[in-house]
């Protein structure tokens, strides 16, 4: 008789601030073991302490997502020491100071692609053949808000990528889907998260208190990981009640 695991484990990047440790925090409340990956040992370390005060399990795997090689080599020590991966939460993802067009340099936009798409990218290919194997799987790709609607506050580099997320999460549902498996893009509006303060101009206490917040988009995640395999999520636009988008 075959036995019917009921651990499951999770693999956030991006895991030590903002979207990703709120991921990581969520999930691990709701019952996953979690493996944290960013490039940051100290901040993964921060958030496994998190984890731990709150009776969940943690392991940290310092990671650039940009490495491939590194990508795979993590993704085989998750499997081994941690276990299969069942969700994996592509949270990491950059921008520069220096962003509109008028600014940006080739350095800068390849760094942008480098970690935003082809960083996704690496990590949903580790993770394909064992999910496939297993007919189970579930991705959950962090976009943004511009990956729908464009804004000239993010510059063209984080734009295009989002966009880009986007598309290639829908791909992932077309072709994968028919082997169990499932894949969300979140796109959330503007968060109040670390990733605001290389913003060329700085954004007022006040008006980040109203944003979305860490804690909103965690919860979002979990949900995403509580809902049965037949059930495909397949996108989640998400925005702050006052959304500056709109001319707030």
């Amino acid at each position: 008789m075959t036995q019917v695991r009921t651990q499951r484990f999770a693999w956030i990047t991006g895991a030590g601030s903002g979207i990703g440790r709120a991921a990581a925090l969520a999930l691990a409340q709701a019952g996953h073991v979690v493996a944290l990956s960013g490039r940051r040992a100290d901040a993964l370390q921060a958030v496994a302490g998190q984890v731990a005060a709150q009776g969940g399990t943690a392991h940290s795997f310092v990671l650039d997502v940009r490495d491939s090689e590194a990508v795979t080599s993590t993704f085989a020590a998750i499997e081994r020491d941690v276990g299969p991966v069942d969700v994996l939460v592509n949270s990491a993802g950059i921008n520069v100071t220096a962003r509109s067009w008028a600014e940006v340099g080739i350095a800068a936009w390849r760094q942008v692609v480098d970690v935003n798409l082809t960083g996704t990218f690496q990590c949903m290919h580790a993770v394909l053949p064992s999910m496939r194997a297993r007919r189970d799987g579930l991705v959950i790709n962090v976009a943004s808000w511009a990956g729908r609607h464009a804004s000239p506050l993010v510059g063209p580099g984080y734009n295009a990528t989002k966009h880009a997320v986007v598309a290639l999460t829908h791909s992932f549902n077309m072709e994968e889907g028919r082997n169990g498996l499932r894949a969300c893009v979140l796109m959330p509006g503007e968060t109040d998260t670390p990733i605001l303060d290389q913003r060329p101009v700085p954004v007022l206490a006040q008006e980040r208190a109203r944003m979305l917040q860490e804690h909103d988009l965690g919860q979002t995640v979990a949900f995403l990981a509580s809902m049965p395999g037949r059930v495909c999520v397949n996108e989640i636009l998400i925005s702050p009640t006052h959304n500056r988008a709109f001319g707030a």
